[in-house]
């Protein structure tokens, strides 16, 4: 199986657990605590983006640096943001720095893995 494969199928599976744990926590299935909603809602939609980038890589579209890319950029500026809100004192949950982290890390691999396809 070839790295974009590899990369495709993660992104996908990433984009439905995003997609399943965003939603549980916007539609009160469960309590996450003190949330931050514009990232709660970006990363809920971007669970859609996840698995569009991810079916792109898998088949090796040629969209697919172009979207991941722009998934990585999109987390990388909300990501940003909530650090503004936290630094001028906006209430967060700190699993959130670390869940944001992983997901611009995890966008920087889907970049590298699309560059490689391409």
């Amino acid at each position: 199986m070839k790295t974009h494969h590899i990369a495709g199928v993660a992104a996908i599976a990433f984009g439905l657990l995003t997609l399943i744990s965003g939603g549980s926590a916007l539609f009160g299935l469960v309590d996450m605590g003190a949330v931050v909603p514009f990232v709660l809602w970006f990363n809920f939609l971007a669970g859609f983006a996840y698995v569009i980038g991810g079916r792109l890589l898998m088949i090796g579209h040629r969209l697919a640096l172009p979207v991941a890319l722009t998934i990585l950029i999109a987390n990388a500026t909300v990501f940003a943001v909530f650090g503004w809100r936290v630094f001028v004192g906006d209430a967060f949950e700190a699993r959130t720095v670390g869940a944001m982290t992983f997901r611009t890390a995890f966008w920087v691999a889907m970049v590298w893995a699309s560059v490689r396809r391409s």
